[in-house]
């Protein structure tokens, strides 16, 4: 005899039927009980529900059996158990909820383990998906916390990063200098950043790390540490990088290499002299390039170009100068904004942001209308715009 784990019920005013079913299912292994009526098997339920139950009942305390054990979620298969003269009386059972039909008294006991055999499989498989959808379930509820989570985090993060960020509209010397950033996802992988040198020196740059998300982000944290360090040491007259664009571009390179991160940035940094009217830049592989506007005059896209910083160990970059003899307005970009230009070619995309810009398009708020940035929901990646504006043009 196999031993068996499951239980079977049997619910049966006929005694001695209810005692020779009993006595066969032992012998086959199976955990037995039985009852003359349903409310004795009762505590049965309360203690552990069985896995089979054999009932001798009407077609409506059929369903009202099945009724309730489908409102308490327990898949028991019930088999009606019973003397039937006709067919209509199995039809009638199996419509009532009975998931098979034993004519009693059985003596081709074949049959009945045909039965149970078929049962069980179909108990199994219950179970089996009952468990794996307990266990979908759990997880999906410690998905939905981590996300919750994750989300309570980059909302955190993202306050840190408008923290960093200077002021959206500053007057520095006699530059207007204002911004945007509109990150395709809670963070940005953008950055920007604009600041008096000195009394007479302006520093503005705009950086954009390579991929998206909290990886990037950090890399924005460690490129405003780092200028906060390089002012401190110009004014303890410890290093002067900060005055050079070159080697402003040399220590971001050092000190990305030395995270390891694996991030690289694309980075234009540009020094505005008010005394020599001149603009001096350093560029890293930084792309779309500035527009420089001249009042009364033309609009183009800054010449020049280098490596990308944080890839190579000993880079140079190149230092381009440019006279600003005349009122000017300045405009940086990261390369978010081609994205939102709808053109079939990179080379027409650029040309229609030097035709917007060169078109009076020059404030954040005018470029931003014209581009309808604020009615797109989903950005396909992070967009950053930085105006420089000579007030003697206004």
């Amino acid at each position: 005899m196999t031993s068996r784990t499951e239980r079977i019920l049997i619910v049966d005013p006929d005694e001695q039927a209810r005692s020779e079913l009993d006595r066969y299912l032992t012998s086959k292994g199976f955990y037995v009980r039985g009852y003359q009526d349903l409310p004795s098997a009762r505590g049965l339920f309360e203690d552990k529900p069985p896995d089979a139950i054999f009932v001798d009942m009407s077609p409506a305390a059929i369903a009202e059996l099945v009724e309730k054990l489908e409102s308490d979620n327990a898949y028991i298969p019930l088999i009606a158990y019973a003397n039937a003269r006709e067919a209509s009386e199995v039809v009638l059972a199996l419509r009532a909820g009975a998931s098979d039909f034993v004519l009693k008294p059985c003596s081709e006991k074949g049959v009945l383990d045909d039965v149970l055999t078929k049962l069980f499989d179909r108990v199994r498989v219950n179970r089996l998906n009952q468990l794996y959808r307990q266990e979908l379930e759990e997880a999906n509820r410690d998905l939905r916390a981590g996300i919750s989570e994750l989300r309570a985090d980059q909302r955190a993060g993202r306050k840190v990063q408008l923290k960093m960020l200077p002021d959206h509209d500053q007057l520095l010397g006699r530059l207007r200098i204002e911004h945007l950033i509109k990150p395709s996802l809670y963070l940005s992988g953008d950055f920007l950043d604009y600041f008096r040198i000195d009394d007479d020196r302006t520093l503005v740059y705009i950086a954009d790390v390579s991929g998206h998300g909290a990886s990037s982000a950090f890399v924005t944290v460690l490129l405003k540490n780092l200028t906060n360090r390089l002012q401190r040491n110009l004014r303890r007259k410890s290093s002067d990088d900060i005055l050079y664009p070159d080697r402003f571009l040399e220590r971001i390179n050092s000190e990305l290499l030395d995270t390891g991160l694996g991030k690289h940035v694309t980075v234009f940094v540009g020094i505005i002299s008010d005394s020599e009217h001149t603009l001096r830049y350093a560029v890293g592989a930084h792309f779309p390039m500035p527009i420089l506007s001249f009042e009364g005059g033309e609009t183009m896209f800054l010449e020049g170009g280098g490596l990308p910083v944080g890839l190579f160990e000993e880079p140079h970059w190149n230092v381009c100068e440019v006279s600003l003899s005349r009122p000017f307005r300045l405009t940086l970009f990261s390369d978010g904004i081609l994205e939102v230009i709808k053109a079939p070619s990179l080379d027409e995309k650029e040309r229609r942001l030097l035709e917007l810009v060169s078109g009076g398009r020059h404030t954040i708020a005018t470029l931003s209308d014209a581009l309808k940035l604020d009615e797109i929901t989903e950005l396909p990646d992070d967009i950053a715009i930085v105006s420089v504006t000579d007030v003697a043009s206004e």
